[in-house]
Parts: C-alpha cells; sequence; structure tokens
C-alpha cells in the first residue's frame, strides 16, 4: 500500500475552500459562511458507530452554546448523502453532514491517513476537527480527536476568540 504525506494545517492557515453535498439535498459551500459564521468543522470515520454517534450527539447538545458564538457545525464523512440521512434522522441531528465520498476534502483538510488497527493497516479518516474563523483562517486543527470531553474543549477554543 502506498502511503501519500498527509498535509497537515495549522492555526493561521487558509481553511481549504469546498462545495459538497448535504443530508439536506443542497449543496454547502464553505466560502458562503465568511464573515458570518465561524465553522466547527469535524470529521468522523463512519455514520452509526459508537464513537461517531457520541461526537455528533455532543455538538447536537451543544447546538445553543455554539450558536451564541455565532457558529456552525459541519460534519463531514465519505459516508454517501442517502448515510447521512439517516443518521441525522435517527440522531435528531440538527446541523448539516456532508458528504466526501471520492475524499478529496478528506485529503484537503490532511485527515485521510494511514491507520492501524489490530495489526491491519489501511486508509481511513482520522477524527479531528477545525475550527474556522469568520475571516476564512483556521483558529485550530485538532487531529486524533479523543470524544470525550472535545465539546467542551471546541467551546473554550471558541470563546477565546
Amino acid at each position: 500500500m502506498s502511503e501519500e504525506k498527509a498535509v497537515i494545517l495549522e492555526a493561521g492557515d487558509d481553511a481549504p475552500l469546498f462545495t459538497l453535498p448535504s443530508d439536506r439535498g443542497e449543496d454547502v459551500v464553505l466560502k458562503s459562511f465568511r464573515n458570518q459564521k465561524n465553522v466547527v468543522l469535524y470529521f468522523y470515520p463512519k455514520d452509526s458507530t459508537p464513537g461517531c454517534t457520541t461526537e455528533a450527539c455532543d455538538f447536537r447538545d451543544s447546538s445553543a452554546a455554539l450558536e451564541k458564538l455565532d457558529t456552525i457545525v459541519l460534519g463531514v464523512s465519505k459516508d454517501s448523502v442517502a448515510s447521512h440521512k439517516r443518521f441525522v434522522e435517527k440522531q435528531t441531528l440538527n446541523f448539516p453532514l456532508l458528504s466526501d465520498e471520492n475524499g478529496e476534502i478528506c485529503k484537503a483538510y490532511g485527515v485521510y491517513q494511514l491507520k492501524k488497527n489490530y495489526g491491519r493497516e489501511y486508509m481511513g479518516i482520522v477524527r479531528s476537527t477545525f475550527i474556522i474563523g469568520k475571516n476564512g483562517k483556521l483558529i485550530e486543527a485538532i487531529y486524533g480527536v479523543k470524544v470525550k470531553g472535545h465539546i467542551d474543549k471546541v467551546l473554550s477554543l471558541i470563546q477565546a476568540v
């Protein structure tokens, strides 16, 4: 298996722009939030798995706090729009999930990396969160997210801006 060297983004970098289809049946254009909202863009491995469900529900349950901070949440995985729709309905998520089936945006953000699990190596999404300021620059780039306590860290980073 050939290893591609992942791009690693850092605070202060321009957030890579994208247009992706969402579970809501419309395309989401990152640039449309410029000068209007902060964006929490989080990448997760797979719809309806335990860690991904907990993470999505934590963002859902913190929507009022995020709204007060003029911040929206966008979730991204390589799952299909149909899979996202089922996940959103089952968990009553109140933010869009975006489908990056070809992995281009995952690669642009450096989250599609070589993973190892029980001695097996494979390419997959490393759970990651990017906090994007209204100016389109990264406030923070967090790779290898641990779900427990993550929403509190995200909220404190946005409050510090």
